[in-house]
């Protein structure tokens, strides 16, 4: 069944979304004569690296400064990119990844191969599905360029206040996972374009009916500070990168 949604979601996607799409590569080409696409190197199910597409939003080379994590006065984003970003077309692109079957509409976020050579022994259970374009932690940390905007080490802080959560939310959808409640996610991430709030009440309520860890249910608010706090799996706090 989540297979067939992938396929069918996936191809009616990119067909309807087509000539919009094709709009804003040409835009993205126009800026410097580059390619529109960004090709990059993410690790998939059982640990196999795959190419995601996206729309480059970024500066040409912008992966060649070792900086992972964007915060959203990155100055490699590009003046467009901007706009790509805060309305995620740059993932619209991934449905192709979807259609060969390297991710899912719904599932755990791809991370590069760095990233995921920090994982704990909890946090590689990660890798037993299908990344997925959209999960729990798209929508309650669809922010995340605002989060890490001003901080001196964006892939450091990441790893210290959005990590922890982010993986106990894709944790949570790997226990939790079937085609009910990928359709709740996907609505839900629809929702989060035009109001994070409303999409944020969706998602606890479907916290509380997955019996979450009350603590991940109050971050997953989002109305209080993120804080520094160890990764699932351990008791430390990651110091370094």
């Amino acid at each position: 069944m989540k297979r067939f949604l992938d396929l069918f979601v996936s191809l009616m996607g990119l067909v309807l979304a087509s000539p919009f799409l094709i709009t804003i590569l040409f835009l993205v080409w126009l800026q410097d004569y580059h390619s529109p696409f960004y090709v990059a190197p993410r690790v998939g199910k059982k640990g196999k690296i795959f190419k995601m597409v996206k729309v480059r939003s970024m500066v040409v080379n912008a992966d060649k400064s070792g900086v992972d994590s964007t915060a959203a006065n990155d100055n490699r984003i590009t003046a467009l990119g901007h706009f790509i970003r805060r309305f995620k077309v740059d993932e619209v692109t991934q449905l192709w990844n979807v259609l060969k079957g390297d991710m899912s509409l719904v599932g755990p976020r791809p991370n590069v191969q760095r990233d995921v050579a920090l994982y704990t022994e909890e946090e590689q259970k990660l890798l037993d599905v299908r990344p997925g374009i959209t999960d729990f932690a798209s929508i309650v940390f669809s922010d995340e360029g605002e989060i890490l905007k001003d901080h001196p080490d964006p892939d450091l802080s990441y790893n210290q206040i959005i990590r922890p959560w982010k993986s106990r939310l894709a944790l949570l959808y790997v226990e939790h996972a079937a085609a009910l409640l990928d359709i709740q996610l996907l609505f839900l991430t629809g929702v989060a374009i035009f109001s994070k709030e409303r999409a944020l009440e969706g998602i606890q309520k479907l916290l509380v009916r997955l019996n979450s860890d009350s603590t991940l249910r109050k971050v997953a608010l989002r109305t209080e500070e993120l804080k520094p706090f160890p990764p699932p799996g351990s008791l430390k706090i990651v110091m370094s990168r």
